[in-house]
């Protein structure tokens, strides 16, 4: 007998979600700005790029 179990969080749903937002709002943006946009962002949440420490 096979059980199943009700998804209480829709991991992939979510990411799909965060990825069309991002789209939207660079998608006319040039280099530059996509690279201040980027830069505001993870200032924003207190992140480090990966290799820093």
């Amino acid at each position: 007998m096979k059980t199943t179990k009700e998804k209480t969080l829709d991991a992939v749903k979510i990411q799909r979600e965060i990825r069309v937002k991002i789209s939207s709002e660079t998608e006319n943006m040039t280099f530059e700005e996509l690279l201040k946009y980027i830069e505001q962002r993870v200032k924003k949440t207190g992140t480090k790029p990966i290799g820093q420490k």
